[in-house]
């Protein structure tokens, strides 16, 4: 029985430490309307890309209506053959006046990503970069409040949470995951002291702290370019800040394999980047331990583990995420916590991950040791 608390407790723990940072955020969200600083800085926003998306043409469009003084978007490709090429020439056909520019081209390195955006921090010319993913579709009011945190100097680097649209049903699986797993765990984790968190959505930085941090050459060997980037201006004494903006990115219809692929290569790039922190993630799995306790007999602790799940997946995935997927199978996430705890497991069976068309393998430290063709 003792043994029992000693995982039930944890567990109930956490889900009230996530519904507590859910309303930290939801309160911090309210009292920021209307209060951003006169800030505008001019902006380089800077677009990694990599064959087609789901809505990509909506996400590059909904990026050039910006309601912000002055910007331009770099987006950036290893090579003409790219299928995405075809996608920014249309965008500048279609907006000859948009400040858009094709950058074909990239600075050889172990992580791909990285390497292009060696070759468009080159070519950026403002002082304020935005780094996002080439699905994410905002809103006009984005730029100005993802970059206006920036005003203050302790401020090093801003990240957005986000939720996923869904274009089959196991995608929507994941999506799900995304809304009431992985977004509730990015809101607790500064309530923990997490410093340095930033999430490939957004990140908006200083170009000058990235140079004193290393460049995008100092994460050129990760494949969790995200969070090295971050961790590396919050090593020069700033923050991370989490935004109250939230995007929205999409997903593919890309079969239970591919979703189980993809949630795997998570897992094992957070293990290996975080070490020890990871090994205590299967507290925040509460639908597991309810069901362990119902099997058990301890329905009283199971029903409490289960409600304190429900309500902090729905508070997160609908209340701040808007979500509609969670908000309509927010009842499916103990299920969820069953399949996450399976793929924690699994994250321990090897060093070698998937990316699009390439196996890599990690080591230790977070670093690619080689690339081959899957």
């Amino acid at each position: 029985m003792r043994l029992f608390w000693l995982l039930f407790l944890p567990a109930a723990a956490y889900q009230l430490l996530a519904i507590l940072a859910a309303l930290r955020h939801l309160y911090s969200r309210r009292k920021q309307r209307g209060a951003l600083p006169a800030f505008y800085p001019d902006v380089s926003v800077l677009k990694p890309l990599r064959g087609l998306d789901p809505n990509i043409h909506e996400a590059f469009v909904s990026q050039i209506q910006q309601h912000y003084p002055a910007f331009e978007i770099l987006f950036g490709v290893h090579d003409e053959s790219d299928a995405a090429v075809a996608e920014v020439r249309r965008l500048q056909s279609e907006f000859p006046d948009a400040p858009i520019r094709l950058i074909v081209g990239s600075v050889p390195a172990q992580n791909g990503k990285a390497g292009v955006l060696m070759e468009l921090g080159r070519n950026a010319r403002y002082p304020i970069w935005v780094v996002n993913d080439s699905d994410i579709e905002v809103t006009p009011t984005y730029l100005r409040e993802v970059t206006a945190p920036l005003a203050n100097p302790s401020i090093g680097v801003v990240t957005c949470l986000y939720r996923a649209k869904a274009h089959g049903v196991f995608t929507g699986w994941e999506a799900l995951g995304i809304a009431t797993d992985f977004m509730p765990s990015a809101l607790a984790a500064p309530l923990v002291g997490v410093r340095e968190f930033g999430l490939g959505s957004t990140l908006a930085f200083r170009a000058s702290d990235l140079e004193r941090a290393g460049g995008f050459a100092a994460i050129a060997d990760y494949l969790a370019d995200d969070y090295q980037l971050a961790k590396r201006i919050t090593r020069l004494g700033k923050s991370a800040l989490l935004s109250t903006y939230v995007v929205e990115t999409s997903l593919g219809d890309s079969g239970w394999l591919g979703v189980w692929r993809h949630q795997l290569r998570w897992a094992r790039t957070i293990r290996l980047s975080k070490g020890l922190g990871f090994a205590g993630l299967p507290v925040t799995h509460a639908g597991l331990w309810a069901a362990i306790a119902f099997l058990c007999g301890a329905w009283i602790p199971a029903a409490i583990l289960i409600s304190l799940r429900l309500f902090s997946g729905l508070l997160t995935g609908w209340f701040i995420l808007r979500s509609s997927i969670a908000a309509r199978f927010c009842w499916l996430t103990p299920f969820w916590d069953v399949y996450a705890f399976a793929v924690w497991m699994a994250s321990y069976a090897g060093r070698e991950v998937r990316w699009r068309d390439r196996v890599l393998s990690i080591d230790g430290q977070g670093r690619i040791q080689n690339r081959r063709p899957r």
